[in-house]
């Protein structure tokens, strides 16, 4: 486990926050294919909202919050059960990404004069970490995560990751910790040290759907992105080395959008709809606003707020009709995921903020998801 140098960082932050939601577990969840116990964990608050997590993967479950008539619904994809996580059914639902999120092309980067082979995972290209021993598929250490200077109470889950796991270089002790507070905002906090130089870039992979997991669409969710430039991107969803403006464009986001009024134009890119970063227009060391997402139906409400400098919108173009929780079927493009973290190829990328992270230095990363009912 890393030595609570997050914890010791949150501290300025969580004084000021409202109170922290009460913590219920660890609780048996099941075992993985090959017996390993997975437990559950879950953040409530005084306003009933309630947020699930699961030690395979670090992987948020369950966000249970109110629409404007106070009905409660589960807002994002997932299974009942650790067999659906571990099957060709589970699109990263909910889970920490990395070691490194998003694509690296071809699945190489060279560090200090040494290349470095991925494995190809989506054709031709690397994506999200890995296939054995992404993040996604590991079971992460859990503990009560409690701030000794504020008594701020989450959940904290820790990795350590060998040297070479994946094709990556260096030993990485990770954490993620989850904080739920009184005005119904889930902390997510992310912290790794490394003892070689080695690319970086981890993500919170949610789907969202705020008219309730489930439902036939995500496309009616009206949006809106603080970014006034996006990452252009060829077929195989490579960035080209460019940024351009969005305005103009269907990636136009700074007023607020109903997502499906122009993905139409998208489907023969390579993409089939959106799955495209946005690059942030204001970037500061504190989580500023980067998204603000809201179901006109149910009035709820999400805004994400990060100190990244970038935010990968996904409309769930590769959802098939899965059975997920209680039965329900995730159909295409059911499910929008705003992935709060660096610019997608970035270490192959040299205009691009570096994602290398290098001994002695300290790699956070912050991202606030705020529900509301309006």
């Amino acid at each position: 486990m890393l030595p609570r140098i997050l914890l010791a960082a949150l501290g300025a932050i969580l004084m000021t926050s409202p109170a922290m939601a009460q913590v219920d577990g660890p609780k048996p969840f099941g075992k993985t294919a090959d017996g390993t116990p997975v437990e559950t964990y879950t953040l409530k608050n005084k306003n009933g909202v309630t947020v699930k997590l699961m030690t395979l993967g670090a992987t948020i479950t369950e966000i249970n919050v109110p629409d404007k008539q106070g009905k409660f619904a589960n807002v994002v994809l997932g299974f009942d059960d650790v067999a659906g996580y571990q099957s060709d059914r589970n699109q990263y639902f909910g889970c920490t990404v990395g070691r490194v999120a998003n694509r690296i092309a071809k699945g190489k980067f060279t560090l200090d004069g040494k290349e470095y082979k991925l494995a190809i995972n989506n054709e031709p290209n690397h994506l999200h970490g890995g296939v054995k021993k992404s993040l996604d598929k590991v079971i992460w250490d859990s503990s009560f995560g409690i701030n000794t200077e504020t008594g701020a109470k989450g959940v904290c889950f820790s990795y350590e990751s060998p040297d070479g796991e994946e094709g990556y270089p260096g030993l990485l002790k990770i954490e993620v910790m989850y904080f739920l507070n009184e005005k119904n905002e889930l902390h997510i906090e992310l912290g790794v040290i490394s003892d070689k130089k080695t690319p970086v870039n981890l993500t919170n992979h949610s789907y969202y759907n705020l008219a309730g997991a489930g439902t036939d669409t995500a496309l009616d969710h009206e949006l809106k992105l603080e970014a006034n430039e996006y990452v252009p991107v060829d077929k195989t969803l490579i960035p080209t080395g460019k940024l351009e403006a969005v305005k103009g464009t269907i990636f136009d986001f700074t007023k607020t959008t109903r997502i499906g009024d122009r993905i139409e134009k998208l489907y023969d890119t390579g993409a089939k709809g959106y799955d495209h970063c946005c690059v942030l227009t204001k970037r500061a060391k504190a989580p500023t606003l980067a998204a603000k997402l809201r179901d006109p139906k149910s009035g709820r409400t999400l805004t994400v707020s990060t100190d990244q400098p970038g935010i990968q919108l996904y409309t769930g173009n590769f959802l098939f009709g899965q059975k997920g929780a209680g039965g329900k079927e995730y159909k295409l493009r059911s499910g929008v995921c705003l992935e709060t973290g660096g610019l997608p190829d970035a270490v192959n990328q040299p205009n691009f903020p570096s994602i290398i992270l290098r001994p002695k230095e300290f790699y956070r990363h912050t991202c606030i998801y705020a529900f509301s009912a309006e």
